[in-house]
């Protein structure tokens, strides 16, 4: 039997694959996304993204996954339901390895994204996107004028909180071990703190949302060497505990990853193996939003296709 050798394999299904896909099927490559969820990546499951340009009252995030998918499908190009294990080039022909069967490509692009460091706490997956959030530019506007609590510590959190505290009404700044911010973001931290604006709890973690009606109502924490809890009153709770690149199937690769995972590209969006490119927040050095996602995914997909024309 012989094997259908496809010219693009998109791994993942985000925003960057999907916008590869759409540019890629338009230019008549035939291109196939292999994706282990929900085609449209973390926006699927948020209820609401306010910061998408052309849609000034906000989109539901599974909507606007759902819009990607559709024009992709449009222009020819297929999804397939699994999960990638491994890929490695074999002469011309690039191999992806998946949980089902083997594929074979002509070109491949890893736009896998990442996943946001979770607390495992009660009530966060149940909430995720419905009043658990983890991006401050997506979700922040929401909460204008009212109470949240922010998880983190690090210069990440610390820099989302400060940025929040102009939208919000207070912030709870929930931290385990001190703040590990620059000096200059502490300096900028302890302003707010002297205003009011924000409450520190130094030395506690989070251990349960607690929910009433539907809604977050409180943040239960407890002191990280005792037994001692407070519970904080909120309609909303961000973390900034960190984020993942979903790369973990790279890691007996070819492909070169940096120091946290993420794969490393030249200015074209290719790796170091020839055929296999990368975008979208999977690839290093990215601003991890939709829309700089979008604009990687597409930057990629006409590499791919000048890679097509003229393999190198």
């Amino acid at each position: 039997m012989t094997k259908e050798v496809h010219d693009l394999v998109i791994i993942g299904a985000g925003p960057s694959a999907l916008a590869a896909a759409i540019y890629a099927a338009y230019e008549s490559i035939d291109t196939m996304l292999v994706e282990k969820d929900t085609a449209g990546g973390i926006i699927a499951s948020v209820s609401r993204v306010d910061n998408y340009p052309g849609f000034p009252d906000g989109i539901a995030g599974a909507d606007l996954a759902n819009s990607f998918r559709t024009q992709a499908e449009k222009f020819g190009a297929k999804i397939y339901a699994g999960e990638v294990k491994n890929i490695k080039k074999s002469g011309e022909t690039i191999i992806i390895t998946t949980d089902r069967e083997p594929m074979f490509a002509r070109s491949v692009l890893i736009a896998t994204g990442s996943t946001y460091e979770r607390l495992w706490i009660s009530g966060e997956e149940d909430f995720y996107g419905k009043g658990v959030h983890y991006s401050t530019v997506r979700d922040g506007s929401r909460y204008r004028q009212r109470r949240i609590a922010v998880v983190g510590g690090g210069n990440s959190a610390i820099q989302e909180a400060l940025a929040l505290v102009q939208i919000v009404d207070h912030i709870d700044l929930v931290v385990r071990s001190g703040v590990k911010a620059s000096g200059s973001l502490k300096k900028e931290l302890k302003t707010s703190i002297d205003t009011g604006k924000i409450t520190l709890y130094s030395g506690y973690v989070p251990d349960r949302i607690i929910a009433g009606s539907g809604k977050i109502e409180a943040l239960a924490i407890r002191k990280a060497d005792s037994h001692m809890s407070e519970k904080l009153l909120v309609d909303g709770v961000f973390i900034f505990a960190g984020v993942i690149p979903n790369t973990q199937f790279l890691n007996d690769s070819d492909i070169e990853l940096d120091a946290n995972g993420y794969v490393v590209t030249d200015d074209t969006h290719m790796t170091r193996v020839s055929g296999i490119f990368a975008s979208g927040d999977a690839r290093s050095d990215t601003a991890k939003q939709i829309t700089t996602a979008i604009g990687d995914g597409t930057a990629a997909a006409l590499a791919i296709r000048n890679y097509l024309a003229n393999p190198y």
